[in-house]
């Protein structure tokens, strides 16, 4: 898929007001950014001096549709690629599942099914959240089906034998980047709704940094060898959310769904919806 604009180059990057942060990005020749310049404007800092990632955030991004580049669909928005050099690195014997999952992606989708949708995918589906930050833990709390994950800064290693739909997160502090070691998923999780998916041996390495006060740049490193040859990246800017009072809302999954999911079974007496 090419870009309107040709090919990649170099973007002059500003905002409206007089006063904005300027950022140079440069760009290969498929759109995805691999540099960006320190920021002119200070980012703002806590108490113990480590950047200020309190507020909320969110991704403005078609990843949660599918990471690679895609064309507009029934439903689906066009995008470009957020996985670097739009290449996700499958086993040959992997590539028929893959297949698979997005043809039979409405009835096999997790987030579909109302369960959690896991790490990373939760950070770029089309919903704020909230990270609450102290020195010792870091909180992030999602709008989607109010899930939220704690980030123990305290050293303490993955717990063994144990899995969980949004893995275990494990922080520390690399400069001024959050780097968190997230492990022990289970293997029901999909990475967007294209259907490219994970086992559970799948290890993920979340890097947050600061760009400037109201920008993050999320990359985040993906292993797992009973999937994919070798480990793979994808980068996502999130932005901070500026409306005044602005607020974690309630998007409940099973509210909305619950009747029309394939498993459930609609209690005696009650109508059933349409179409089933």
């Amino acid at each position: 898929m090419r870009s309107r604009f040709g090919f990649g180059g170099l973007y002059m990057v500003m905002t409206a007001a007089g006063l904005a942060t300027v950022m140079v990005l440069s760009t290969t020749g498929n759109g995805s950014v691999v540099h960006a310049q320190t920021p002119t404007k200070a980012i703002g800092r806590t108490p113990d001096g480590k950047p200020d990632f309190n507020g909320v955030w969110q991704a403005m991004t078609s990843a949660g549709w599918d990471l690679q580049d895609h064309n507009a669909q029934a439903g689906w928005p066009a995008g470009q690629t957020v996985v670097e050099n739009n290449e996700i690195p499958y086993r040959p014997d992997m590539l028929a599942k893959k297949k698979s999952n997005y043809e039979n992606r409405e009835k096999l989708d997790p987030v579909n099914n109302c369960f959690l949708p896991g790490v990373p995918r939760i950070t770029y589906l089309p919903f704020p959240f909230r990270i609450s930050q102290t020195p010792m833990h870091i909180a992030i709390m999602y709008e989607y089906s109010h899930a939220y994950r704690m980030i123990y800064m305290n050293g303490t290693k993955h717990p063994e034998a144990l899995e969980f739909w949004m893995g275990d997160s494990r922080g520390h502090w690399d400069g001024d980047t959050l780097v968190v070691d997230v492990a022990d998923f289970v293997e029901q999780t999909w990475f967007d709704k294209a259907g490219n998916f994970h086992s559970d041996a799948l290890h993920v390495v979340e890097r947050y940094t600061m760009i400037g006060p109201d920008h993050i740049r999320y990359d985040v490193t993906i292993e797992d060898p009973k999937v994919f040859t070798r480990p793979w990246k994808l980068s996502i800017p999130l932005y901070r959310r500026l409306e005044p009072n602005i607020r974690i809302l309630d998007y409940e999954c099973l509210e909305f769904m619950l009747p029309h999911l394939p498993w459930y079974e609609v209690p005696q007496g009650l109508p059933k919806p349409p179409g089933r």
